[in-house]
Order: structure tokens, then sequence, then C-alpha cells
């Protein structure tokens, strides 16, 4: 009787993870130190440009005797602006081969060295008189933000207990909400963005890549990679009880194992292998649709031209920048709230809802700036659109996709596939803040309603083909991606979670 009392808890309690001191303090680590970079650096030069280009003007003053013309300073404002989305695209293409030789920590580890060297150097850029150190400075910021973009989801996936793989994995974007929201906090003419301090408000971004150096090397690699691909089952053993809490580890440790064997028959994937192989044809369409999705559907508008979009919508030219901090703070507790929702009501849930807030909110953008000279009061109604937005974003479309692009992929695929979605979140960012002054320039406020269009087709995409990924392993979501590829019956899929020794054989990876 006692035997029977014992038995049944077994397959009724699957172990539910909790956030560990060591995996609440790798996280933080890995995302302060990796994520902050990206948001930061996308934001930082955005408030202080008139400071930043009378330094550009005195430089050149000194050294030819003649002002910068208009065509010249615009040109040199947008390589300042537009180098960093380069960059990004840069280190998104390298990622794959760096996570790879060096492991997921290995990678974040030596990315440091992309933030701290141009961070001296912007330091010393107006002592050296030297406006190219900054320009070059922010293609190598770029490349930091493209591998840590790549490589932390990555990581903090691999760390994480399933329970709590979504909260993780939004934590990236959180980081890049906190870069951004303390750019903007920093570059107020109040405290670092006037003649004296813009120095210091660029070289700040060095800090938390030196706050990672020290720590990082005292937490685990990634267990998944330990074993998977060094095959060190040991050291695996110990990161996961480090991370877990709990001695008995087995199941996970089995649960890696079987990932293993079914990547043994899938093989080693490159980049140009990825797009010819059948069995990962639907989630690399998905990585793609998502990342374009996210950066296509607006919110690098609303990054780039915050302050312009506030102005046309009648706010005062010397309080955008607040409004623009405001706008930080929704971001921030819209991502957090994300980071809490994700678990609770699941991915799907929260991307199709961000897109259908997106969307209503582009319409809404779009007939403020069509009748606010006709009704004066439509103003108040832009910003409340612009703030609509940005907690719509933030909810679903900004943090989920690091979460999905980790969860449905396997561990030799994973790397490849990070390095096409890196390209294209960086190619697309790289577009849109090219074109959009163009397209408004033809359209007018209706380029919102590209942005709309977009956000519709995303979340359709979504709801017809990406399933709920929460609560579900690796192994699981792969079969299930698997079914709609059409090269996994759901019958072997049984046979590969019994017999761990037969995957290699019979999956048609």
């Amino acid at each position: 009787m006692e035997n029977k009392e014992t038995g049944p808890p077994k397959p009724a309690s699957p172990r539910e993870g909790r956030l560990q001191p060591t995996l609440v303090l790798a996280t933080l680590s890995a995302a302060f130190g990796s994520a902050f970079q990206y948001g930061y650096n996308i934001s930082v030069v955005n408030t202080p440009h008139k400071v930043l280009k009378s330094f550009y003007n005195e430089t050149y003053f000194n050294r030819h005797g003649t002002f910068l013309d208009d065509k010249a300073m615009l040109l040199l404002w947008s390589c300042t602006v537009s180098m960093f989305p380069l960059g990004g695209l840069l280190g998104s293409l390298i990622v794959g081969l760096l996570v790879d030789k060096c492991g997921r920590k290995g990678t974040l580890l030596i990315n440091n060295v992309f933030a701290i060297v141009p961070a001296i150097l912007m330091g010393v850029s107006k002592v050296a008189k030297a406006f190219e150190l900054i320009i070059f400075s922010r293609v190598v910021l770029g490349i930091c933000a493209g591998i840590s973009y790549s490589a932390l989801p990555m990581y903090l996936g691999e760390l994480a207990p399933k329970n709590l793989r979504g909260t993780l994995g939004t934590m990236t974007e959180v980081f890049v909400i906190v870069g951004i929201f303390l750019a903007q906090i920093f570059s107020l003419q109040a405290i670092l963005g006037n003649p004296t301090g813009w120095p210091v408000l660029l070289a700040i971004t060095g800090i938390p890549a030196l706050l990672q150096l020290l720590t990082l090397p005292f937490f685990p690699e990634s267990p998944r990679y330990t074993l998977i691909q060094k095959g060190d089952e040991e050291t695996a053993r110990q990161a996961l009880r480090m991370l877990h809490g709990w001695a008995d580890v087995e199941e996970e440790m089995e649960e890696m194992r079987l990932e293993g064997q079914a990547e043994k028959a899938e093989g080693h994937l490159s980049v140009l292998n990825l797009f010819t192989f059948r069995p990962l044809r639907w989630q690399l369409i998905s990585i793609i649709v998502l990342m374009a999705g996210q950066q296509l559907s607006g919110v690098n508008v609303i990054n780039y031209y915050a302050d312009m979009i506030y102005t046309s919508a009648g706010v005062e030219a010397e309080h955008s920048q607040y409004v623009t901090v405001g706008a930080g703070v929704v971001n921030i507790v819209m991502t957090v709230v994300s980071a809490v929702l994700v678990e609770l009501r699941g991915r799907r849930c929260l991307l199709l809802t961000g897109y259908g807030i997106c969307g209503s909110a582009c319409l809404g953008l779009t007939l403020v700036l069509l009748f606010q000279n006709t009704v004066p009061e439509l103003s108040y109604l832009g910003v409340i659109c612009v703030f609509t937005y940005i907690a719509g974003h933030s909810i679903g479309p900004s943090p989920v996709p690091s979460v999905v692009r980790t969860e449905i992929f396997l561990q030799s695929s994973r790397p490849a596939a990070f390095t096409v979605d890196g390209a294209v979140h960086w190619l697309t960012n790289f577009i849109i803040g090219f074109v959009f002054l163009s397209i408004q320039a033809l359209i007018g406020p209706y380029s919102f309603i590209i942005f709309a269009g977009i956000c519709l087709l995303t979340a359709v995409y979504i709801h017809v083909v990406i399933p709920e990924t929460k609560g579900k392993t690796f192994v699981e979501i792969n079969q299930i991606f698997a079914k709609r590829n059409g090269t996994v019956t759901p019958e072997k899929k049984d046979e590969i979670t019994e017999v761990p020794s037969t995957p290699a054989k019979e999956t048609a990876f």
C-alpha cells in the first residue's frame, strides 16, 4: 500500500524549477552586461544629437577653417546612426561560429571587448578632436549588440528549467528596454546631454561590460552545450544542480541525451544547409516572420523618430524629451508584465494581443495625423496612440520572439538559425530606419497604415502556424513542427521518447 502511494506522485509531479540564487545572478550578469549594450546604444545619440553635431562642426572647422554644409552634416549624422545596425548585422553573421567554438558563456565574455574598446574611444574623442572615433565605435558597438542579441537568449534559454524558460527568455528584451530608458535619462540636457557631459554619456556603455567580465566567469556554461557538444556529463550535471537547486538531475540529463540523439541524425547544420533542410522548413520561416514582423511593424520608427512624432502631434520641442522618458517607463513596465505573463498565458496569446494593440494604435495615429490640424485636441490622442503602441509591442512582439526562437530549434541547428534570425533582425532594423522618412515624404500619415497591415499579416501567420510552446521540452516542440513539415509521424514520436537508442535511426531528421 505504501508502495502504491509513493508510486503515483512520480508521473503526476513534473518538477517545477524555481528561481535559484545562482540562476538569478547568472541571468543578471549575462543580461545586464549584454542586452543593455543594444538598448543603450540604439537610443543614446537621439536626444543629444544637436550637441554631437556641434562637436562635428567644430572639429571640421578646426581642421579646414570652414563649417560643414547641410548635406555633409546629414551624411555624417546618417553614418553615425546607421553604423550601429550595420555593425549589428556583421555581429549576427559571426555569432553562430562563436557560440559553437567558444560556448555560450565564452562568447558573451569575448564580446565584452567590443563594448569596452569603443567606450574608451568615444570617451576620448572630444580630447582627440576626432568625430571619426565616434562613427567607428558605433560600428564596433553594433557588432557587440549583434553578437549579444543572439548569444544571450541562447544562453538563458539553455540555463532555464522549462517552466521558467519564457520568463528568462524575456530578460533579453527587459534589459534592452532598461538600456534604452537609462540612455534617455542620462542624455537629458540637465544630466549628461550637454557640451561637457556627452563623452561620459557615450563611454558609460563600457561599465556593464566590465561588470560582466568580473562576474560571469563564476557562473556555469550552458549545461546543454556542455553535454551535447562537449560530451562532459559530470560538468553538465554539476551545472544543473547549481542552476535548478536539486541533487537528482537525471530527468534533465535524460532529456538532453534525447535531444543529443535526435541531433546525431539531424547532423550539424550550416546556414546554407538550414535553407535546404525540409525538417526545419517551418521553423526557419517562423523565425524570419517573427523577426521581420517585430522590426517592420513600426517599433523602430517610434525609437528613431519619437521626438518628431510628438512634435507633429503638438508637443512642444523642449518637452518632447520628457515625453520620451515617459514612454520609456511604459516600455519597462509592460516588458516586465510580459515576463510574468509569458508562463501564465503562453507565447501565442501575448504575441497576438501585442500585434492587435500595435495595429490598432497605428490606425489611430494615422487618423490623428490626418485630422489634427482641423481638430487641435486630437494632438493629445496622438501621444496616447504612441504610448499604446509601445505598451502593445512591449507585451508581445518585442520580448516573446527571443523566447520562441530558442525553443523551436534543437542544439545542432540553433547557431545557424540564430545567424539567420539575427541577420533578418538587423537588416530590417536598418531598412526601416533608412526608408521611413522617404515613405513619409511620399504618403505622409498613411505610412502608418503600412505598419498596421504588417501587424495584421504577422498576427495571422502566428495564429495559423506557430504552436504554443509553453511548458514543453525542446524535443516535444520539435515533434510538433515535424508533423507540419511532414517528416515524422506521431507514432514515431512515442518510439523516440521511450527507446533512447533508436532516434538516430527512426527520425526523419
